[in-house]
């Protein structure tokens, strides 16, 4: 007997009247119209099937603080570090480790199952790391977490950075981080990421470098990483995240710079909630949109994901875990408009995020693991534009969240009371 039994789905790739057979928390079969017995049904009712959401960047050190000590005034990248330096002294342990425990419950009721999470190794009392190792345990029963040694203030610029984050990896921080821009000198940040990357190569580890969150078209650390995952034969097992600075290069140094990172194997993320927000603070009219080139990238053979960054913290006040809302924004922004750009942005928050985060056992096949969302909403396209419902959520076919159809009940004047559902019937 079958432990779940899904019918009448639809999957992402468009097909439909679709059943998925789950035993022993794995996909045991995807196939039209099957029946047979099991422990559990589940009628989709011609509802989208989707791979759970992956949030390939965050910083669950710093969530649910926003106000602690004090709210960002100017919006800027620049005072949401220094009100984080503010707060870093206040931090304990035990409040650290409760709001990222909050928080990873809006996660898993938005079908958020697995978060890569950067974590400040630059206090080298590693107060920061030990909390998110213990949520790392705590949760690890119903999501994944993979934890960055993001080294905030600069590897070389901090007072034993390197050490620190070292140590940091040494306690079971899975990824190395680093944020070349933030060093003191153009040559540091190319230090940086030669150093940062050789640590990871003798460790065995993933590279995920916060790499030109900036408007300045010079920052070009992309290229250093690039080529270092090139040099050391990291190509799929290097990131780099932001990469704002790419917004304002002229075309022809990109045109150069899009094939290296190719040829590189390096992933890139995108932000686009807090890309939009932060970058383009010092700009008068026109306004730069402050997200990197993402269709560019994407058409150059380069997998490109979307994280959400922030929720409520020192850099960004909005937010709920919703990874459709991310991609939402990541349309609009990148102007992916069409549907195939649309499914494209729905890749960014699913398989390509996956891809970046190394998640083992991740998609709707046979053999892979039973975690699933069921979405109110009949395609990507439709599931993106109303930020769907997520009607439930299985982790190794286990249900982990529900929530309710969303409908509104219409007392519209001369006309009989009714029901609308949020999206048409079939």
């Amino acid at each position: 007997m079958l432990d779940l039994l899904v019918q009448n789905a639809t999957l992402p790739d468009g097909r439909s009247g679709m059943s998925m057979a789950v035993k022993d928390g794995r996909i045991a079969e995807v196939t039209p119209g099957l029946d047979a017995p099991a422990a559990e049904k589940l009628d989709a009712g011609g509802l989208l099937i989707s791979p759970h959401f992956v949030d390939p960047h965050f910083h669950m050190d710093a969530t649910l603080s926003y106000g602690l000590p004090r709210i960002n005034e100017s919006g800027t990248l620049l005072e949401g570090i220094a009100l984080w330096g503010e707060l870093k002294p206040l931090l304990t342990a035990e409040a650290l480790i409760e709001r990222a425990l909050a928080y990873c419950d809006w996660a898993v009721a938005k079908g958020l199952l697995a978060i890569r999470s950067h974590v400040d190794t630059s206090d080298p009392s590693l107060l920061a790391v030990d909390a998110l190792l213990e949520v790392k345990r705590r949760v690890a029963p119903y999501l994944d977490l993979q934890l960055v040694a993001f080294p905030q203030d600069g590897v070389l610029r901090t007072k034993g950075g390197v050490d620190s984050l070292k140590r940091a990896l040494d306690k079971g921080v899975d990824v190395v981080g680093g944020i070349p821009h933030f060093e003191r000198t153009m040559a540091d940040g190319a230090a940086s990421v030669k150093l940062l990357c050789e640590i990871a190569t003798e460790r065995g580890k993933l590279v995920d470098m916060h790499c030109d969150e900036s408007d300045d078209p010079h920052s070009r650390h992309i290229e250093t990483l690039a080529f270092e995952a090139q040099r050391l034969g990291l190509q799929g097992r290097v990131t780099g995240s932001h990469c704002t600075s790419m917004h304002s290069m002229d075309n022809y140094y990109v045109s150069k710079l899009l094939p290296l990172i190719a040829e590189g194997g390096v992933s890139v993320i995108a932000n686009p909630l807090i890309n939009i927000t932060l970058q383009g603070r010092h700009d008068t009219y026109p306004k730069r949109r402050g997200m990197t080139r993402v269709p560019e990238l994407m058409a150059a053979g380069v997998n490109v994901a979307f994280g959400h960054d922030c929720v409520m913290d020192p850099w960004y006040g909005m937010g709920s875990g919703d990874m459709l809302e991310v991609a939402h924004m990541g349309l609009h922004v990148a102007q992916m408009t069409s549907q195939r750009g649309i499914r494209q942005c729905f890749d960014a928050v699913t398989t390509n995020a996956a891809k970046v985060f190394h998640l083992d056992g991740y998609g709707l096949e046979a053999g892979c693991d039973a975690s699933f969302v069921l979405l109110q909403a009949r395609d990507p396209v439709e599931a993106i534009r109303l930020r769907a419902t997520r009607l439930k959520v299985y982790r190794k076919g286990r249900l982990l969240a529900e929530t309710p159809a969303a409908t509104a009940a219409l007392h519209v004047p001369g006309r009989a009371a009714s029901t609308a559902w949020m999206i048409p019937r079939a």
